[in-house]
Protein backbone atom coordinates (compact mmCIF):
# COMPACT_ATOMS: atom_id res chain seq x y z
CA UNK A 1 0.00 0.00 0.00
CA UNK A 2 1.15 3.81 -0.75
CA UNK A 3 0.54 6.26 2.02
CA UNK A 4 -2.60 7.55 0.97
CA UNK A 5 -4.36 3.90 0.28
CA UNK A 6 -2.99 3.26 3.61
CA UNK A 7 -4.64 5.79 5.62
CA UNK A 8 -8.11 5.17 3.35
CA UNK A 9 -7.85 1.54 4.36
CA UNK A 10 -7.26 2.00 7.68
CA UNK A 11 -9.81 5.20 7.96
CA UNK A 12 -12.52 2.88 6.37
CA UNK A 13 -11.81 0.19 9.01
CA UNK A 14 -10.57 -2.49 6.32
CA UNK A 15 -7.42 -4.67 6.39
CA UNK A 16 -4.05 -2.72 5.83
CA UNK A 17 -0.41 -3.86 5.72
CA UNK A 18 0.74 -1.54 8.76
CA UNK A 19 0.13 1.75 10.16
CA UNK A 20 1.38 4.67 9.12
CA UNK A 21 4.66 6.07 10.89
CA UNK A 22 3.04 9.54 11.46
CA UNK A 23 3.65 12.91 13.67
CA UNK A 24 1.02 14.82 13.16
CA UNK A 25 2.17 17.94 15.09
CA UNK A 26 5.79 18.01 14.05
CA UNK A 27 8.26 18.60 17.01
CA UNK A 28 8.70 21.82 19.55
CA UNK A 29 10.82 24.34 18.52
CA UNK A 30 13.22 23.39 21.58
CA UNK A 31 13.12 19.81 20.48
CA UNK A 32 14.82 19.91 17.07
CA UNK A 33 17.68 22.15 18.33
CA UNK A 34 18.33 19.86 20.90
CA UNK A 35 18.72 16.94 18.41
CA UNK A 36 20.81 19.20 16.43
CA UNK A 37 23.51 18.86 18.71
CA UNK A 38 22.59 15.14 18.61
CA UNK A 39 22.40 13.87 15.67
CA UNK A 40 19.71 15.42 13.32
CA UNK A 41 21.65 17.57 10.22
CA UNK A 42 21.68 20.88 11.11
CA UNK A 43 20.90 21.52 7.95
CA UNK A 44 17.23 19.91 8.35
CA UNK A 45 14.76 22.46 9.73
CA UNK A 46 11.46 22.37 7.75
CA UNK A 47 9.07 19.83 8.97
CA UNK A 48 8.91 17.55 6.14
CA UNK A 49 12.33 17.16 5.39
CA UNK A 50 12.91 16.13 8.57
CA UNK A 51 10.14 13.58 8.65
CA UNK A 52 11.84 12.22 5.73
CA UNK A 53 14.88 12.11 7.33
CA UNK A 54 13.12 9.52 9.44
CA UNK A 55 11.46 7.91 6.96
CA UNK A 56 8.33 9.04 8.23
CA UNK A 57 5.06 8.96 6.35
CA UNK A 58 4.31 12.19 4.70
CA UNK A 59 0.70 13.44 5.92
CA UNK A 60 0.79 16.93 4.67
CA UNK A 61 -0.99 19.97 5.75
CA UNK A 62 -1.79 23.61 5.99
CA UNK A 63 -3.79 25.90 8.80
CA UNK A 64 -5.75 27.70 6.75
CA UNK A 65 -5.16 31.48 8.98
CA UNK A 66 -8.31 33.43 9.73
CA UNK A 67 -6.54 36.56 10.65
CA UNK A 68 -4.40 38.56 7.77
CA UNK A 69 -1.02 39.55 7.90
CA UNK A 70 -1.56 43.06 9.44
CA UNK A 71 -4.61 41.81 11.79
CA UNK A 72 -3.10 42.95 15.27
CA UNK A 73 -1.70 40.43 17.68
CA UNK A 74 -2.75 40.53 21.53
CA UNK A 75 -0.89 41.79 24.08
CA UNK A 76 -0.77 38.65 25.82
CA UNK A 77 -1.42 34.90 25.19
CA UNK A 78 -5.56 35.00 26.47
CA UNK A 79 -5.96 38.63 26.27
CA UNK A 80 -8.19 38.73 22.93
CA UNK A 81 -8.46 41.74 20.28
CA UNK A 82 -12.05 42.98 20.73
CA UNK A 83 -14.54 43.54 23.64
CA UNK A 84 -17.62 45.06 21.73
CA UNK A 85 -18.96 44.26 18.27
CA UNK A 86 -18.57 47.93 17.64
CA UNK A 87 -14.36 46.70 17.89
CA UNK A 88 -15.05 43.49 15.83
CA UNK A 89 -17.03 45.29 12.92
CA UNK A 90 -13.68 47.89 13.00
CA UNK A 91 -11.71 44.20 13.06
CA UNK A 92 -13.37 42.81 10.29
CA UNK A 93 -11.55 43.96 7.31
CA UNK A 94 -8.69 42.06 9.04
CA UNK A 95 -10.13 38.97 9.40
CA UNK A 96 -11.33 36.66 6.57
CA UNK A 97 -8.84 36.44 3.87
CA UNK A 98 -10.68 36.32 0.40
CA UNK A 99 -7.59 33.91 -1.35
CA UNK A 100 -5.59 31.48 1.49
CA UNK A 101 -4.97 28.57 -1.20
CA UNK A 102 -1.91 28.92 -2.01
CA UNK A 103 -2.72 26.73 -5.49
CA UNK A 104 1.37 26.77 -6.26
CA UNK A 105 1.50 24.91 -2.85
CA UNK A 106 -1.12 22.81 -3.15
CA UNK A 107 -0.64 22.02 -7.02
CA UNK A 108 2.50 20.24 -5.94
CA UNK A 109 0.84 18.37 -3.15
CA UNK A 110 -2.08 17.56 -5.81
CA UNK A 111 0.62 15.49 -7.67
CA UNK A 112 2.01 13.63 -4.60
CA UNK A 113 -1.34 13.33 -3.36
CA UNK A 114 -2.20 11.60 -6.47
CA UNK A 115 0.85 9.43 -6.91
CA UNK A 116 -0.27 7.93 -3.16
CA UNK A 117 3.11 9.44 -1.58
CA UNK A 118 1.02 11.63 0.74
CA UNK A 119 -1.76 12.40 2.38
CA UNK A 120 -3.80 15.79 2.62
CA UNK A 121 -5.87 18.07 5.43
CA UNK A 122 -5.94 21.15 5.97
CA UNK A 123 -7.64 22.88 9.63
CA UNK A 124 -9.61 25.67 10.79
CA UNK A 125 -9.81 27.69 13.66
CA UNK A 126 -13.29 26.01 15.09
CA UNK A 127 -16.22 27.66 16.37
CA UNK A 128 -14.92 27.63 20.02
CA UNK A 129 -11.68 28.96 19.21
CA UNK A 130 -12.35 31.34 17.33
CA UNK A 131 -14.35 33.55 19.26
CA UNK A 132 -11.88 32.74 21.99
CA UNK A 133 -9.04 34.25 19.89
CA UNK A 134 -10.74 37.80 19.74
CA UNK A 135 -12.64 37.89 22.57
CA UNK A 136 -9.66 36.56 25.13
CA UNK A 137 -10.20 33.01 27.13
CA UNK A 138 -12.13 35.10 30.29
CA UNK A 139 -14.07 37.52 28.00
CA UNK A 140 -14.93 34.44 25.60
CA UNK A 141 -16.43 32.52 28.37
CA UNK A 142 -18.71 35.23 30.08
CA UNK A 143 -20.10 36.18 26.18
CA UNK A 144 -22.14 32.95 26.24
CA UNK A 145 -24.19 34.69 28.58
CA UNK A 146 -23.51 38.15 28.36
CA UNK A 147 -22.92 38.82 24.33
CA UNK A 148 -24.64 35.53 22.62
CA UNK A 149 -25.40 37.89 19.30
CA UNK A 150 -21.94 38.60 19.43
CA UNK A 151 -20.44 34.93 19.65
CA UNK A 152 -23.22 33.96 16.67
CA UNK A 153 -22.01 37.53 14.35
CA UNK A 154 -18.46 35.53 14.46
CA UNK A 155 -19.30 31.96 13.83
CA UNK A 156 -21.69 32.65 11.09
CA UNK A 157 -19.05 34.86 9.38
CA UNK A 158 -16.40 32.08 9.95
CA UNK A 159 -18.87 29.26 8.70
CA UNK A 160 -19.43 31.40 5.61
CA UNK A 161 -15.38 32.05 5.32
CA UNK A 162 -14.96 28.50 5.48
CA UNK A 163 -17.17 27.49 2.71
CA UNK A 164 -15.71 29.38 0.81
CA UNK A 165 -12.01 28.29 1.10
CA UNK A 166 -13.05 24.40 1.36
CA UNK A 167 -13.95 25.37 -2.30
CA UNK A 168 -11.12 26.96 -3.41
CA UNK A 169 -8.71 24.27 -1.99
CA UNK A 170 -11.10 21.67 -3.59
CA UNK A 171 -10.79 23.23 -6.85
CA UNK A 172 -7.38 22.04 -7.01
CA UNK A 173 -7.58 18.70 -5.34
CA UNK A 174 -10.07 16.83 -2.53
CA UNK A 175 -8.01 16.72 0.92
CA UNK A 176 -8.04 13.10 2.65
CA UNK A 177 -9.47 14.87 5.87
CA UNK A 178 -9.38 18.48 8.10
CA UNK A 179 -9.60 19.37 11.68
CA UNK A 180 -10.92 21.81 13.54
CA UNK A 181 -9.41 23.75 16.03
CA UNK A 182 -11.18 23.42 19.48
CA UNK A 183 -9.33 23.23 22.08
CA UNK A 184 -12.65 23.35 24.36
CA UNK A 185 -11.45 20.46 26.73
CA UNK A 186 -8.46 20.63 29.21
CA UNK A 187 -7.76 18.13 31.94
CA UNK A 188 -11.62 18.13 34.32
CA UNK A 189 -13.19 17.94 30.72
CA UNK A 190 -14.95 20.37 28.44
CA UNK A 191 -15.59 24.11 29.25
CA UNK A 192 -18.72 24.28 28.29
CA UNK A 193 -21.99 22.57 28.82
CA UNK A 194 -23.87 20.56 26.10
CA UNK A 195 -26.57 23.26 25.58
CA UNK A 196 -24.02 26.03 24.89
CA UNK A 197 -22.22 23.38 22.82
CA UNK A 198 -25.51 23.12 20.79
CA UNK A 199 -26.50 27.04 20.73
CA UNK A 200 -23.48 28.23 19.97
CA UNK A 201 -21.29 25.64 17.77
CA UNK A 202 -23.94 23.00 16.74
CA UNK A 203 -24.94 25.23 13.96
CA UNK A 204 -21.80 26.04 12.32
CA UNK A 205 -20.93 22.28 12.45
CA UNK A 206 -24.44 21.77 11.05
CA UNK A 207 -23.39 24.33 8.10
CA UNK A 208 -19.75 22.95 7.15
CA UNK A 209 -19.75 19.11 7.90
CA UNK A 210 -22.45 18.03 5.24
CA UNK A 211 -20.00 20.08 2.83
CA UNK A 212 -17.30 18.00 3.63
CA UNK A 213 -19.09 14.61 4.16
CA UNK A 214 -20.36 15.74 0.19
CA UNK A 215 -16.94 15.83 -0.72
CA UNK A 216 -15.87 13.02 0.96
CA UNK A 217 -13.46 14.95 3.16
CA UNK A 218 -13.02 13.61 6.86
CA UNK A 219 -13.65 16.02 9.60
CA UNK A 220 -11.72 15.97 12.64
CA UNK A 221 -11.63 17.32 16.17
CA UNK A 222 -8.06 19.04 17.28
CA UNK A 223 -8.88 19.35 21.05
CA UNK A 224 -6.95 18.48 23.83
CA UNK A 225 -7.81 17.57 27.34
CA UNK A 226 -10.44 14.79 28.66
CA UNK A 227 -12.57 14.74 25.62
CA UNK A 228 -14.64 11.53 26.63
CA UNK A 229 -17.87 13.99 27.51
CA UNK A 230 -17.52 16.45 24.22
CA UNK A 231 -17.15 12.91 21.78
CA UNK A 232 -20.74 12.40 22.21
CA UNK A 233 -21.11 15.92 21.23
CA UNK A 234 -19.05 15.81 18.37
CA UNK A 235 -20.53 12.67 17.02
CA UNK A 236 -23.94 13.99 17.14
CA UNK A 237 -22.79 16.63 14.93
CA UNK A 238 -21.57 14.48 12.38
CA UNK A 239 -17.84 14.79 13.16
CA UNK A 240 -15.76 11.71 11.95
CA UNK A 241 -13.37 11.47 14.56
CA UNK A 242 -10.92 13.63 17.71
CA UNK A 243 -7.26 14.03 18.10
CA UNK A 244 -4.59 13.93 19.59
CA UNK A 245 -6.42 12.45 23.07
CA UNK A 246 -3.89 13.24 25.60
CA UNK A 247 -2.66 10.40 28.18
CA UNK A 248 -2.00 12.98 30.78
CA UNK A 249 -5.81 14.42 30.44
CA UNK A 250 -7.36 11.11 31.38
CA UNK A 251 -7.63 10.35 27.48
CA UNK A 252 -8.60 6.31 27.07
CA UNK A 253 -8.72 4.74 23.83
CA UNK A 254 -10.19 1.85 24.70
CA UNK A 255 -13.22 3.57 26.63
CA UNK A 256 -13.86 5.73 23.24
CA UNK A 257 -13.72 2.42 20.84
CA UNK A 258 -16.25 1.19 22.86
CA UNK A 259 -18.75 4.29 23.09
CA UNK A 260 -17.72 5.24 20.02
CA UNK A 261 -16.84 2.22 17.54
CA UNK A 262 -17.58 4.06 14.10
CA UNK A 263 -15.30 7.45 15.25
CA UNK A 264 -12.05 7.60 14.29
CA UNK A 265 -9.09 8.56 16.47
CA UNK A 266 -5.39 10.14 16.29
CA UNK A 267 -2.41 10.67 18.61
CA UNK A 268 -3.06 9.04 21.99
CA UNK A 269 0.78 7.75 22.41
CA UNK A 270 2.21 8.97 26.03
CA UNK A 271 4.63 11.65 25.17
CA UNK A 272 5.48 10.85 29.11
CA UNK A 273 7.40 7.54 28.28
CA UNK A 274 9.47 8.66 25.28
CA UNK A 275 12.54 9.66 27.54
CA UNK A 276 11.90 6.54 30.06
CA UNK A 277 13.37 3.51 27.63
CA UNK A 278 12.28 1.07 25.01
CA UNK A 279 10.37 -0.76 28.00
CA UNK A 280 8.01 2.19 28.57
CA UNK A 281 7.66 2.50 25.31
CA UNK A 282 7.27 -0.88 24.54
CA UNK A 283 4.47 -0.94 27.37
CA UNK A 284 2.81 1.95 25.84
CA UNK A 285 2.82 0.43 22.38
CA UNK A 286 1.27 -2.92 23.65
CA UNK A 287 -1.26 -0.25 25.12
CA UNK A 288 -2.76 1.00 21.77
CA UNK A 289 -2.16 -2.12 19.82
CA UNK A 290 -5.36 -3.90 20.04
CA UNK A 291 -7.47 -1.18 19.39
CA UNK A 292 -5.26 -0.32 16.40
CA UNK A 293 -5.46 -3.68 14.59
CA UNK A 294 -9.22 -2.61 14.45
CA UNK A 295 -8.66 -0.10 12.08
CA UNK A 296 -9.80 3.45 12.96
CA UNK A 297 -6.94 4.62 14.71
CA UNK A 298 -3.68 6.02 13.63
CA UNK A 299 -0.76 6.07 16.55
CA UNK A 300 0.89 9.11 16.78
CA UNK A 301 2.80 11.27 19.40
CA UNK A 302 0.03 12.80 21.76
CA UNK A 303 0.91 15.92 20.77
CA UNK A 304 4.69 17.08 19.92
CA UNK A 305 7.46 15.34 20.78
CA UNK A 306 8.81 17.03 23.85
CA UNK A 307 12.19 18.86 24.54
CA UNK A 308 13.02 15.81 27.25
CA UNK A 309 13.51 13.55 24.47
CA UNK A 310 16.92 13.27 23.01
CA UNK A 311 17.82 11.79 19.43
CA UNK A 312 18.56 8.28 20.77
CA UNK A 313 15.23 8.29 22.27
CA UNK A 314 13.09 8.99 19.22
CA UNK A 315 15.30 6.74 17.28
CA UNK A 316 14.33 3.87 20.02
CA UNK A 317 10.50 5.01 19.64
CA UNK A 318 10.86 4.80 16.15
CA UNK A 319 12.41 1.42 15.83
CA UNK A 320 9.21 0.22 18.09
CA UNK A 321 6.94 2.30 15.83
CA UNK A 322 8.12 0.00 13.11
CA UNK A 323 7.44 -2.96 15.20
CA UNK A 324 3.88 -2.20 16.27
CA UNK A 325 2.85 -0.83 12.43
CA UNK A 326 3.91 -4.34 11.31
CA UNK A 327 2.24 -6.08 13.75
CA UNK A 328 -1.30 -4.46 13.94
CA UNK A 329 -1.04 -4.35 9.81
CA UNK A 330 -0.76 -8.49 10.22
CA UNK A 331 -3.51 -8.34 12.52
CA UNK A 332 -5.89 -6.28 10.76
CA UNK A 333 -8.24 -8.66 8.62
CA UNK A 334 -8.88 -10.81 11.85
CA UNK A 335 -10.27 -7.95 13.92
CA UNK A 336 -14.13 -6.70 14.36
CA UNK A 337 -15.26 -4.11 12.67
CA UNK A 338 -17.33 -1.66 13.81
CA UNK A 339 -21.22 -1.94 12.45
CA UNK A 340 -21.58 1.06 10.81
CA UNK A 341 -18.99 3.23 9.21
CA UNK A 342 -18.51 6.57 7.13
Amino acid sequence: MNTRERFRAIMSFQPFDRLPLLEWAGWWDKTIERWHGEGLPANLTERYAICEHFGLDLYKQEWFPVCAPDCPQPAAHGAGLVATENEYERLRPRLFPSRPVRPEKWNVWAREQEQGKAALWFSFDGFFWFPRRLLGIERHLYAFYDQPELLHRMNNDLADWMLRVIEQVCAVCTPDFMTFGEDLSYNNGPMLSKELFDEFLRPYYDRIVPDLRRRGILAIVDSDGDVAVPAHWFEEAGLDGILPLERQAGADIGCLRQKHPSMRFIGHFDKMTMNKGEEAMRAEFERLLPVAARGGFLIACDHQTPPGVSYDNYQTYLTLFREYAAKAGAMSGNEPKPRSTR
